[in-house]
């Protein structure tokens, strides 16, 4: 017991020290990077596109189409209000010559944008006039709601900042007409992070002619070198009754996919020059947090009834360079995220769910392990018909290890564990991009989670224009198993990008400390290669997955252990002009081999064909054909049915269609009928729905039924669950999220209140409920309850 407990002491200790060694190393004066002076004419950069333009000009272009814009310093603030009436925009020139990418690749729009780029010591100003032929009734803005989804599927304008000048990494921002906030982080061309959060003000207005977009990004909420005056940008407008995407550089069919990829290729932005960048300083930011609430938990021993608490945290963020933040948490507390949604699960292997809380979302992209950079594809990629790099929905369901997943900590066996505090440490070195991050969690006797420190290390370097390679370690001073002591997880990965072809892999390992004679001393590794072509026509991947034996990434997750994976398949995707209602069609198959490791024998197999067709109206239809092949070696449980060891093939046929996100009631329609084992599977679902009931007021339902015969008996597996959201201002909304699982009987209900009160600062209000409906003598039986407040103040220094 006390060699156990001087473990996990000695792993806060060690790494909370390595945490502050890099802080300190990096915050000591003298530790950046040596660079040279950078502007438009500065002698450690090279502008990727044509010379700056000469006042009064705004933009040049080149043959290529590639931009340079000049930002023009504003002689005063601009008020924020959605009226474009301030001297700056009549004496200064407009960007208007946007260039569409769909539907007609390289065509005019068929609508005029004006965009406009200012600053000033304290923010950068993007604005912009989207004109518009049709009245407002005709406009697609139906979601008010911060960060919401349905965002994306609105009319829309939209900035991208690169400013590192990387080309490889930014931020993006975009709106609606309501004026609804979305800002995302980019990392490495090919990672979004939609739930990394900023201080910034826009608001939208009306003219005569179509309506108008302002914001003020302040130069604190964004990372830069000082003194750098140039900058990545590019600029979109959507306008999405016509399913048209218009960028201010040349984005080809084969980058932009389905239209959200072209913002990604970061290497294709235009150039930002004129900035006068003021120094970052030590910018500070401190966000205390109070909670108090009511529990009620009828699950533990002994039971728990409307226990009143109350607790204090905090949060602070500091700016060690121009280019490295370290944030640190006290205490953190996480009542305002909301519940997972129910999934059906009808395979032998785990599930994985999102990471919410907000604390591991930020940067989280720099600690992405294993993955090439994003590119185009045809309909099936988006509408899951299988293919490129994917299980096709049969048996190949190993997948592949994720080494950081942020979800093992803090959580242990589905219940909260208290995260005592932690810091992390993420930012850019010259052409490397670092993370470091350190939690240390309580312990909690009544779900046997003993404290815990996790540490977490990750470099990558730049190569070439879109290629990488970087390392990542990772330990955890105490593992899931009581009996066992360290993990360590460590791995080299690579992503190597040259227009439409990626190649990407890595090679892994893990060491489990075990204080049983069985400890895991085995195969330890796992290595990955895949070759992927993503062309607008054409597309071709290939790879090969081997997992060990007692490969354990004790802070990532894992589905399977003891196998190699290969996969292979092909996609075409014209065209036609000559068929009006169609705007691509997708063809595509592919096939998944996997065999067990220990026995050398196959153990899975799934070979899969499919079509896929978008109309002009950005409606899918999709079907799609699987043979599937599995071998159990033992008897497998699965939602509460034995199935024997055996051979088993199978076959599935589905079929989905895809209502348009830009309609007022939209969701995607699908049925499955297939082979299930020894029995068979009928499958109907109606996911991704949406009823917009006014601009402001949405449901969104989604429904799964499974229907299964098996020679044991006939079971089935339903959930439903159902979202709600009233959105009062486009910083303060309510929301209701409605659950039953028949799998577990469970019904849940989460109510949320958020209210951003002031830039950056919130107010949360929820509501939690679970019940058991497996009695008999009632419909129902209360398993916990929770009320919670939570208000969080940001100061800024």
């Amino acid at each position: 017991m006390h060699t156990r407990r001087f473990r996990r002491t000695s792993g806060l200790r060690l790494g909370a020290a390595t945490l502050l060694l890099v802080t300190a190393w990096f915050a000591r004066p003298g530790a950046a990077v040596a660079q040279s002076p950078i502007g438009a004419e500065g002698s450690g950069l090279e502008i990727q596109g044509p010379p700056p333009p000469e006042a009064p000009e705004v933009m040049s272009r080149d043959a290529e189409g590639n931009t340079t814009i000049r930002a023009v310093r504003v002689s005063e603030p601009l008020r924020i209000d959605g009226v474009l009436d301030e001297p700056f925009y009549q004496n200064t020139k407009a960007i208007s010559d946007f260039i569409q990418t769909l539907p007609d690749e390289g065509a005019e729009p068929t609508e005029l944008t004006e965009a406009w780029v200012g600053f000033d010591d304290d923010n950068v100003y993007i604005s912009a006039r989207a004109w518009d032929s049709a009245p407002e009734s005709e406009w697609v803005a139906n979601e008010m709601r911060r960060d919401g989804i349905q965002l994306r599927q609105n009319d829309q304008f939209a900035v991208m900042l690169d400013t590192y000048y990387d080309r490889r990494n930014g931020f993006l921002f975009f709106t609606n007409p309501l004026g609804a906030y979305f800002d995302t982080e980019i990392s490495n061309e090919g990672s979004s992070n939609p739930d990394w959060n900023t201080v910034y003000d826009l608001r939208t207005g009306r003219f005569e002619g179509g309506w108008t977009v302002e914001m003020a990004i302040p130069f604190k909420s964004l990372r830069y070198r000082a003194g750098q005056e140039v900058w990545g940008i590019n600029l979109r407008r959507i306008i999405r009754r016509k399913n048209e995407w218009d960028h201010l550089t040349f984005i080809p069919l084969s980058i932009a996919g389905a239209g959200p990829g072209g913002m990604l290729r970061i290497s294709m932005a235009a150039t930002l020059v004129g900035l006068e960048t003021p120094p970052s300083g030590r910018d500070v930011a401190v966000k205390p947090y109070v909670t108090s609430g009511l529990r009620t938990n009828n699950a533990v021993d002994p039971a728990v009834s409307n226990d009143g608490y109350a607790d204090i945290g905090l949060d602070v963020k500091y700016g060690i360079r121009d280019n490295l933040t370290a944030d640190f948490t006290y205490n953190a507390d996480f009542a305002q995220v909301e519940v997972d949604e129910q999934q059906v699960n009808l395979t032998r292997f785990s599930l994985s769910f999102l990471e919410k809380r907000e604390f591991f979302l930020e940067g989280r992209g720099i600690f992405a392990f294993g993955i090439g950079s994003g590119g185009g594809g045809g309909v099936g990629a988006a509408t899951g018909g299988g293919g490129a790099g994917g299980a096709m929905g049969g048996s190949v369901a190993a997948g592949v290890p994720t080494l950081f997943y942020s979800r093992e900590i803090g959580l242990y066996r589905g219940q909260p564990v208290p995260i005592l505090g932690g810091g992390r440490l993420t930012g850019k070195v010259g052409s490397f991009d670092v993370g470091a991050l350190n939690i240390q969690t309580d312990d909690r006797r009544d779900t046997g989670a003993e404290s815990t420190n996790f540490t977490v290390l990750r470099v990558r370097k730049d190569l070439l224009a879109r290629s990488s390679v970087g390392v990542l370690f990772a330990n955890r001073s105490q593992a899931r198993d009581a009996e066992m002591g360290s993990n360590q997880t460590y791995g080299l990965d690579g992503s190597f990008a040259y227009e439409n072809l990626n190649l990407f892999g890595y090679v892994a390992g893990t060491h489990t400390d075990g204080t049983r004679t069985d400890g895991l001393t085995g195969d330890d590794q796992s290595y990955r290669g895949q070759l992927m072509y993503t062309g607008a026509t054409w597309g071709a991947n290939v790879g090969h997955l081997f997992v060990g034996d007692d490969f354990n990434p004790e802070v990532g997750f894992l589905r399977q252990r003891g196998f190699r994976q290969s996969t292979m398949s092909a996609r075409y995707s014209p065209r036609p002009a000559s068929i009006e209602w169609a705007r691509q069609f997708s063809f595509q198959g592919g096939v998944e081999y996997l065999e067990n490791v220990e026995r050398g024998v196959l153990e899975a197999r799934d070979q899969d064909v499919s079509l896929g067709i978008e109309f002009e109206s950005s409606d899918v239809f999709s079907s799609g054909y699987t043979q599937s092949f599995e071998r159990l070696f033992t008897a497998a449980s699965i939602s509460g049915t034995t199935i024997p060891a055996g051979d088993y093939s199978t076959r599935s046929f589905r079929v989905g269609y895809l209502f348009g996100s830009q309609r007022r009631f939209s969701g995607s329609l699908s049925y499955q009928r297939a082979d299930y084992y020894a029995g068979d599977r009928t499958s109907v679902a109606f996911s991704q729905g949406r009823i917009e009931v006014t601009p402001q007021f949405s449901i969104e339902p989604s429904l799964t039924f499974n229907w299964v015969s098996l020679p044991q008996g006939d079971f089935d597996q339903h959930v439903a669950v159902t979202r709600a959201t009233y959105t009062l201002t486009p910083r303060m909304y309510v929301s209701g999220l409605v659950q039953y699982n028949a799998g577990t009987d469970a019904f849940s209900t989460n109510f949320r209140l958020r209210w951003e009160w002031a830039p950056g600062s919130e107010l949360f209000l929820v509501y939690t409920e679970e019940r058991d409906t497996d009695v008999l003598d009632r419909w129902s039986e209360l398993t916990n309850r929770g009320l919670a407040l939570k208000v969080t103040r940001l100061l800024r220094f």
